[in-house]
């Protein structure tokens, strides 16, 4: 399956999916033949569409240049999967882009305008931050507890020895 760093979906979803016998919504992959699946295992064998259509495509291949082409690392479609033992290494490469706000607008100014845009964003009631279900879940879980099933708790006693 070739991987976007800016995909619709993550992969692990696809897996989930593929390992479940579930199908996939529409949108999310590409079988090996280039047609679009909703079967979650032929899309592991395919590619993952990128979010927001051509112009995301566009995006994630500006990511793959600054990411990959500039370190001399492999790019998505030449890399095997992380997530199999067969194949090949995939060779990584990673960007750093550091900005100092405080050399152009300010920190000052440039803090005042991400409040200004994150308050205006949170407006909208379908809006939601990174991070942001994943603070949602952990509270919920911090104040009700988590429920894991018997087979996973088993499990768990076995491995610890208990």
């Amino acid at each position: 399956m070739i991987d976007l760093a800016l995909s619709q979906v993550a992969r692990g979803r696809i897996a989930q999916a593929a390992k479940a016998g579930q199908p996939i919504p529409e949108g999310w992959a590409l079988d090996s033949e280039g047609r679009p699946t909703t079967d979650a295992a032929a899309a592991m064998d395919g590619a993952m569409l990128a979010m927001g259509g051509a112009k995301g495509a566009l995006l994630a291949m500006v990511v793959e240049l600054l990411c990959v082409a500039l370190a001399g690392a492999a790019f998505g479609f030449e890399a095997d999967s992380f997530f199999q033992e067969q194949g090949n290494r995939p060779r990584l490469g990673q960007a750093l882009l550091a900005i100092d706000p405080g050399a152009l607008a300010g920190q000052a100014i440039f803090l005042d305008r991400v409040e200004g845009l994150v308050t205006t964003m949170l407006q909208d009631a379908g809006v939601r931050l990174p991070g942001a279900r994943r603070d949602a879940l952990a509270a919920e879980a911090s104040a009700t507890g988590v429920e894991v099933p018997e087979a996973l708790l088993q499990m768990i006693r076995r491995l610890a020895g208990g």
